[in-house]
């Protein structure tokens, strides 16, 4: 295969023009989810701490609001583009729309390197972000969410800004926010139980020994430790695990708790274990984020960025079942050679679900006033994560399509029943009685 990556962007709509026309999804809906309803664009000064202003450009993007308002994180990363935010935004589309959520994608993001931001630059940016867009979003209008390199105290700044500009208490228009601020129980573990949950539902479809299998992850944020940890749990071997800097390989597999004690302390993905505060090292092999990807396991889970699985190492995947708990990280061509492979991909408007479905349920909660337990939490995740992995598992088997066609075919006919609630050609032009 020639080496190379499509745009993410062109990527994403490709993959709604080929598996919706396969599917048979009416002509009007998939040109609907062809072009964002409306993008924003902003400089954003900021005042550094020896005096001087820096200049940093944000972006907005609501995708689509057919199914309700327009829900999303917010990634501050020196690699976020238009082209990535209108992407991402795109996914989250279809992800609401496949989970049964009443909301339509959006997708923010800031043009910078937060590590080379301090505390109190890291929060007037935050601030600046909601200056920006304090007429774009809103509880009933657009929710913003945390993403790459931001979590839920930059939530509740961004929170605290709008509150001031609009003079009135709204915990509603961000969620992911600390729980004494109106953030949900469960929303820091959602995205990796999410993905949990769901090779939990493939283990009993393929009939998996969780001890019997070998698992590499590829990135260590909040999402990959989570889902690591409860994989652990159950037996399974992790056996790899990296982060930007590079990655560890142990055939013995490792002890995730202590590998995100040492992360948290010396910010390095270090082979330890530790006994309470005390931890050693125990014996591993350093590897790169590309050799992680080619290690021969049963199940790979990339869970970093986009488009790190492209045509130009596809070939050197050797792991059976892959599952994207990151935004995209198999390009559509790629993607083409691992089914020829029968290498089984859950595709993440699937697996990373999680996350945006307990972002819903806080909405909920800051809506109604009552606050839900943390069983509550996890129960109703169980629930929604469940039915939206059967649904697409029995899709998938019934027309024989791939996990990720089943998947868009359901999220898909959900926007394209919303659309035609509207009224499509063939009601106006006289053909739909």
């Amino acid at each position: 295969m020639d080496e190379g990556h499509t745009g993410v962007y062109e990527d994403a709509l490709c993959r709604v023009r080929e598996i919706g026309e396969s599917a048979g999804i009416e002509a009007e809906v998939i040109e609907s989810l062809l072009r964002p309803r409306q993008v924003l664009t902003c400089s954003l000064p900021v005042r550094m701490d020896d005096g001087s202003v820096n200049y940093f450009t944000g972006y907005r993007c609501q995708y689509n609001d057919v199914l309700g308002p327009t829900k999303g994180g917010i990634r501050f990363h020196p690699d976020v583009t238009d082209e990535e935010v209108k992407a991402l935004a795109l996914w989250m589309t279809l992800k609401c729309a496949l989970v049964g959520l009443p909301f339509g994608g959006a997708k923010g993001g800031v043009v910078v390197q937060p590590k080379a931001l301090s505390p109190m630059e890291l929060e007037r940016l935050s601030r600046a972000y909601v200056r920006a867009m304090a007429d774009f979003i809103g509880p009933q209008v657009d929710i913003p969410a945390p993403d790459v390199y931001t979590n839920a105290r930059i939530m509740g700044w961004m929170m605290d800004e709008y509150e001031a500009i609009r003079r009135v208490r709204s915990p509603g228009v961000i969620t992911g926010k600390p729980v004494r601020l109106g953030g949900s129980l469960g929303r820091e573990e959602a995205t990796g139980r999410g993905a949990y949950i769901c090779i939990r539902e493939l283990a009993k479809r393929k009939g998996w020994q969780p001890d019997q299998i070998r698992v590499a992850v590829q990135g260590f944020g909040n999402a990959a430790y989570h889902v690591a940890r409860l994989l652990a749990r159950d037996g399974y071997k992790v056996v790899a695990i990296s982060d930007s800097k590079g990655g560890i390989y142990s055939e013995q597999g490792f002890d995730i708790e202590s590998l995100w004690q040492e992360k948290q302390k010396s910010r390095q993905v270090r082979a330890v274990y530790c006994e309470q505060s005390v931890c050693q090292l125990v014996e591993h092999k350093e590897i790169s984020n590309e050799e992680l990807l080619a290690l021969d396991v049963d199940l790979l889970i990339p869970a970093a960025l986009e488009g790190v699985i492209h045509s130009g190492n596809v070939e050197s995947v050797r792991a059976s079942t892959l599952v994207e708990v990151a935004n995209g990280p198999v390009e559509a061509e790629a993607e083409h050679w691992l089914d020829e492979q029968g290498i089984t991909v859950v595709p993440d408007v699937l697996a990373n679900a999680g996350g945006v479905t307990v972002s819903y349920f806080e909405w909920v909660q800051n809506r109604t006033g009552y606050p839900w337990s943390l069983e509550q939490v996890r129960e109703r995740l169980e629930t929604q994560m469940g039915e939206a992995f059967d649904r697409v598992w029995h899709l998938s088997q019934t027309e024989a399509r791939t996990l990720r066609g089943a998947a868009y075919s359901v999220a898909l006919r959900r926007i394209g029943e919303a659309v035609t609630a509207h009224g499509t050609r063939e009601y106006f032009g006289g053909q739909d009685g």
